[in-house]
């Protein structure tokens, strides 16, 4: 029988209950694999029983899952445009039914957000409310064509074969594609668009899930080449440019990680809600198959490096990773951790080309590092102030914090600045330049800059990553290209 031929035997499109999925279709995400994450941040521990639940059934391991974590419907990414079409064919006097494969506690959660459906079906009592089950349950309550149906995959197909007509999201209409396939086995009605259809617009969204800018902070495992003067070398340079690269791969791997994580308190800010993961553009899914490629890929180039740097990635991966999971709720513990992250780098580069580092780099580092993080804290809060809000999501800190993080920042960058003007006066010093006092053009130099990045923070200028704001600012790179013009004076002399 054609879809021509069903049809003619349905009710008035106008007149069919409208029954609408949730998952990739009302919202642009999957309300299980939001679910695992959640309960991967709140109860890690209980991770071990997945299989075990799955084993009795995917509707049971829904049931446990929802038991086990709260989803914020609020925050949830939602199909506007779908959802906006939804609220005018109720005004019109439509019956909507959101009809979801989510177990029952998430779907009723989403419903009662949107107050928008008459009616809910979803998976319960150990029934998993998908593909043919949702087919077979639509036709017994509607009748054989007796509603039309939202959906977004594949599954979706044994549901439009008993329904009246199709609305199809996240596919363009056009031969081979789910909407000609849908269209194939009744009315197709209406076709929207789903994230990311082009493949140069997926790729852009995978790209900045990876978030590659943050791998500037990477540039630190040169450090050590670089206050050795052996940059030069070659086997050392390939060694840091190696390290460099390792660092990368991981970090990028821990990000998604932390995005994965991170998705309610990411939907709460006034930015990070357009990060991929949080915005529905790239699936859940796809990030947990990306952290472990990454984390591979990570291992793959550390492979080729000593012993010593495969131990710092590896504890790298796990302070980054109990950050992810625990230590970022924790006020203080956080941006020591964080300025600890950043030494390690420091020590990364070390270890990779086997010179040792000097208590001097050492130092500066974690003082600097630790204001750079503060800094980094400061302007979430003042963000959320901004909002009329009181407490950082997913964070330990709250408004009336501003002061006291803004005082120990300017103190921390202080000590910087006075571990640099130590390391100049420090006679081993003159060993390794031609004009030590030279260097002393530096101090000034990172004075300003500090002091500046802190201004800015102060008055709510700061983007909420300082790496990231000095990478782009104009200032910041120029003072960073007459730090190296001192340096190259200072190791060749050329003051006369």
């Amino acid at each position: 029988m054609t879809a021509r031929m069903k049809t003619q035997f349905a009710p008035p499109a106008a007149q069919r209950p409208l029954c609408v999925d949730c998952d990739g279709s009302l919202i642009r995400t999957d309300l299980l694999h939001e679910a695992v994450f959640a309960l991967l941040k709140a109860r890690w521990y209980l991770l071990f029983l997945l299989p075990w639940w799955l084993l009795k059934g995917r509707a049971h391991l829904k049931a446990q899952l929802a038991r086990h974590v709260h989803i914020d419907a609020a925050t949830l990414p939602y199909n506007e445009p779908l959802v906006a079409w939804l609220r005018e064919e109720r005004a019109r006097g439509r019956k909507l039914v959101l009809a979801t494969a989510a177990d029952r506690r998430l779907a009723q959660s989403v419903a009662a957000h949107l107050n928008l459906f008459d009616e809910v079906l979803a998976s319960e009592r150990g029934i998993n409310l998908s593909g043919a089950e949702k087919a077979s349950a639509l036709a017994r309550r509607f009748g054989e064509h007796g509603f039309d149906y939202v959906g977004n995959s594949r599954a979706d197909m044994a549901v439009w074969r008993h329904a009246g007509g199709a609305i199809v999201v996240g596919a363009a209409a056009g031969a081979g594609t789910l909407a000609a396939a849908a269209g194939g086995v009744t009315e197709l009605l209406r076709v929207f668009d789903g994230p990311a259809t082009r493949l140069s617009a997926r790729m852009s969204e995978y790209l900045r899930a990876m978030r590659l800018h943050q791998w500037l902070k990477n540039l630190l495992v040169l450090l050590p080449a670089l206050a050795a003067h052996r940059i030069g070398e070659a086997q050392t340079l390939a060694a840091s440019l190696l390290a460099f690269l390792a660092f990368g791969l991981a970090a990028s791997g821990v990000y998604v990680l932390n995005d994965l994580l991170d998705l309610p308190s990411d939907r709460r800010h006034l930015r990070k809600r357009r990060r991929p993961f949080a915005s529905g553009r790239v699936p859940v899914a796809h990030g947990a198959l990306m952290v472990p490629l990454l984390l591979a890929a990570a291992a793959a180039v550390a492979w080729t490096l000593p012993p010593l740097l495969q131990a710092t990635l590896a504890l790298y991966l796990a302070v980054t990773t109990a950050y992810s999971v625990s230590l970022k709720n924790h006020p203080v513990v956080d941006v020591i951790v964080l300025a600890s992250l950043y030494t390690l780098r420091v020590l990364a580069g070390s270890a990779a080309t086997g010179i040792r580092p000097s208590f001097w780099l050492l130092a500066f580092s974690l003082f600097l590092f630790l204001s750079l993080a503060l800094v980094k804290r400061h302007a979430e809060l003042a963000a959320v102030l901004r909002q009329d809000g009181q407490r950082a999501a997913g964070r330990g800190y709250e408004v009336a914090d501003l002061a006291l993080l803004m005082a120990v920042g300017v103190s921390s960058a202080m000590a910087a600045v006075l571990v640099l003007a130590l390391y100049v006066h420090n006679p081993e010093t003159a060993q390794l330049y031609r004009e030590p006092m030279a260097l002393w053009l530096i101090v000034p130099l990172l004075l300003y800059w500090v002091m500046r990045l802190w201004m800015l923070t102060h008055r709510g200028a700061m983007h909420d990553d300082p790496v990231v704001f000095a990478a782009r600012d104009s200032q910041s790179l120029a003072v960073l290209a007459l730090v190296l013009c001192v340096m190259l004076v200072a190791q060749r002399g050329g003051w006369s």
